[in-house]
């Protein structure tokens, strides 16, 4: 993970965000805890105090009755968090409890008594607390290291971390970069596959290409969402811009699955979608792992294809998911769509005089400008 060190603590199920492999280490749950202690809120600029006194601290998100059960001591507080209210109360030996949005104080000076069985793999006093409580309540603890100026996020079975926002930053830019560059080289092959599709020249080969530089741009783009949610505010300028490479790739792939996977049973274009999500990333480079997300045997990859015609459709200004099911329906393939007299287009249940009329010109100029861009 480069500067972001993320360990997985155990096998046991936290939800994931992300497919693919590193992202599978990235709950949902650990995803919203560093948006807390991301710079620019409160919680992270006491944490800063803190490391800058170099005392120390223990903090537990979420005063729940399991978080309860396992404090000793200590007194209630119950009020709003601010950033000097937490260095302060730091300088006692306790750990502070938070509630479950980090805005109040519940608790301070408490001292945790989690159960001792808890598989941890920590070797110091205050983080072996930590990930035990993170274990056995499911609440997110942070711990914030007193002679090594660091802080470790444990949430449920995972570890995360912190590193400077300079380096953070870094990486970031790094990433969108590269996904500058990911995201140019899905375009141009995105484009090649429309000017093939219009001259019926498509192999299975031109279409897992796409598959394959788009899934990368997907990954890419994530890990930099994943740094970003790190960065807090000082990431936002640059969200700006990863938001605007990553627009519409999700919505590509899932046309062309559609137009060109083989149909199966109990396998639908959700599922290889989801399965092209979750091919390992050095299983992508190769067409022959990526065929079977579209059910194609290796031995086809250089056979030919044709389109359903749904990534074309799509492209079309206010044409609805339901018309472009039932045109897909009413033709076997693009080509059949492309040549469709504006009789056949108005056949379709829901298509009348204007919307084929809009329809054929709509198709017209897509098909004219995908094959001007091929050989320009």
């Amino acid at each position: 993970m480069g500067v972001i060190q993320t360990e997985k603590l155990a096998q046991s199920g936290s939800q994931t965000c992300y497919g693919g492999d590193v992202f599978d280490w990235i709950s949902k749950n650990m995803l919203e805890s560093l948006s807390y202690v991301a710079p620019g809120t409160p919680l992270r600029e006491g944490i800063d105090r803190i490391l800058q006194a170099g005392i120390g601290g223990l903090i537990v998100l979420g005063a729940t009755p399991r978080v309860t059960e396992i404090c000793s001591g200590g007194f209630l507080i119950e009020a709003p968090l601010t950033p000097q209210r937490l260095s302060e109360l730091s300088k006692m030996d306790g750990a502070i409890v938070l509630d479950d949005t980090a805005e109040n104080i519940i608790r301070a000076n408490v001292h945790l008594v989690p159960d001792a069985s808890t598989f941890t793999t920590e070797t110091g006093t205050r983080h072996r607390t930590a990930e035990r409580v993170a274990r056995q309540t499911d609440s997110t603890v942070i711990s914030v290291s007193q002679r090594m100026s660091l802080i470790s996020v444990y949430c449920r079975d995972q570890k995360r971390i912190l590193q400077q926002v300079s380096r953070v930053l870094a990486r970031a830019n790094q990433a969108a970069a590269t996904l500058e560059r990911y995201r140019g080289r899905f375009d141009a092959v995105a484009a090649s596959l429309s000017a093939l599709e219009v001259e019926d020249l498509v192999t299975a080969r031109d279409v897992l290409l796409v598959l394959q530089r788009g899934e990368m741009v997907r990954r890419i783009g994530k890990e930099a969402e994943i740094l970003l949610v790190e960065l807090g505010v000082e990431g936002r300028l640059l969200k700006l811009q990863v938001d605007e490479l990553s627009a519409g790739v999700d919505s590509e792939l899932s046309y062309v699955i559609r137009d060109y996977y083989v149909e199966m049973k109990s396998f639908s274009p959700e599922d290889a979608y989801e399965l092209l999500r979750r091919t390992p990333t050095e299983q992508l480079a190769d067409p022959a792992s990526v065929a079977r997300v579209l059910g194609i045997s290796a031995a086809n990859i250089d056979a030919a294809l044709s389109p359903r015609g749904i990534r074309f459709l799509a492209r079309i200004p206010r044409l609805s998911p339901v018309i472009i099911s039932r045109i897909t329906s009413r033709f076997d393939n693009l080509q059949k769509v492309l040549n469709a007299s504006l009789g056949d287009l108005e056949s379709v249940d829901g298509i009348g005089e204007l919307r084929a009329l809009q329809i054929k010109e709509g198709l017209a100029r897509l098909a004219e400008s995908s094959i001007l861009d091929r050989y320009s």
